[in-house]
């Protein structure tokens, strides 16, 4: 099942807009860090924010000559892409898919590490006469933010079953939540939390990954551009030392970090608890399941025509990032 021209459209991330607004550079003990999020803003999220709501993350960072730093939040990958693209970001920490994507269109990124693995997500439906499974969705509409990981697992499983749909719409999960009180689309592809949410109200879920389609549980990397890399060579070192640590402060302390998650993430404790799980932190930057998610989500995209030509991650590495 071939991606719809408009989707594809939605993926694209050098924009002439973005490529020509770059912001002016930070002082070099200034690292300007983009993530995704959308509960407190501009906050880092995960085990590295832990690591710095605890106060040790700039001192690890130190050793890179990393004074301050400054983080910047984004609703999707795509929009983070842009960020890069125009210069305003030093590093980012976001889904797999729009990374992969953003570097065969060109955007100078390197990539430092998968920071998680095992993400998961799935298709709920609206409840008043909703589709019981993938194969109800056939000539309906879907919700989805496109250019993210959910929307790489949606397609996946869509074209597993064999089902095309009538339209898949790229929106925002608030978006998408409100659309399905309307019902105004049949299902939405939400990340894991946001499906506890929905459960929790009485929604559906017809379709999860990591019950459904272990194969399309997503990644989340961190990138760094190649002009931040040029000036700090050792950032990549740094970094992932930082990001080990972060994980084991996490694992060690995980009633404090399912909170920190719950507080940033804009979730209910009980939310929390039972959608962040310890496999998903791994103890190095590129362990071997991460690895063949990442590759398994590559072929895809290359097989969906998003990426032109295909190449290997070992290309994209970082100097230095895997040895």
């Amino acid at each position: 099942m071939k991606l719809p021209r408009l989707l594809a459209a939605g993926l694209l991330v050098l924009t002439a807009t973005a490529c020509a607004s770059s912001e002016a550079d930070t002082g070099s003990g200034t690292l300007r860090i983009g993530v995704i999020g959308s509960g407190v803003g501009n906050k880092l999220t995960r085990a590295v924010g832990f690591l710095e709501q605890r106060g040790e993350l700039l001192p690890e960072l130190k050793a890179a000559g990393i004074t301050e730093i400054k983080v910047a939040t984004f609703p999707n990958g795509p929009d983070l892409n842009q960020a890069l693209a125009g210069g305003s970001l030093d590093i980012g920490m976001y889904g797999d898919t729009p990374a992969l994507i953003g570097r065969v269109q060109g955007l100078p990124i390197r990539l430092l590490s998968l920071n998680s693995i095992r993400l998961d997500a799935a298709v709920v439906a609206r409840k008043d006469g909703g589709p019981a499974s993938l194969q109800d969705l056939r000539g309906k509409r879907i919700g989805v933010q496109t250019g993210s990981y959910i929307h790489r697992y949606l397609l996946g499983a869509l074209e597993q079953a064999g089902v095309k749909p009538k339209e898949i719409i790229h929106m925002y999960t608030p978006a998408i939540i409100a659309a399905l009180e309307k019902n105004s689309i049949d299902a939405g592809g939400l990340v894991s939390a946001d499906q506890v949410a929905q459960e929790q109200k009485g929604y559906r879920s017809i379709d999860v990954a990591s019950r459904d389609h272990p194969d399309l549980l997503g990644t989340s990397v961190t990138v760094v551009t190649e002009k931040y890399l040029a000036g700090h060579k050792d950032i990549v070192r740094v970094w992932q030392k930082a990001e080990a640590k972060a994980a084991q402060v996490s694992k060690a302390d995980w009633t404090n970090y399912t909170a920190y998650v719950g507080k940033t993430g804009g979730y209910a404790p009980d939310i929390s608890i039972k959608t962040t799980l310890k496999e998903q932190l791994p103890d190095e930057p590129f362990s071997a399941e991460g690895l063949k998610l990442l590759e398994g989500t590559k072929g895809f995209l290359v097989q969906q025509g998003l990426i032109k030509k295909d190449y290997t991650l070992d290309s994209w590495l970082a100097p230095g990032a895997r040895t």
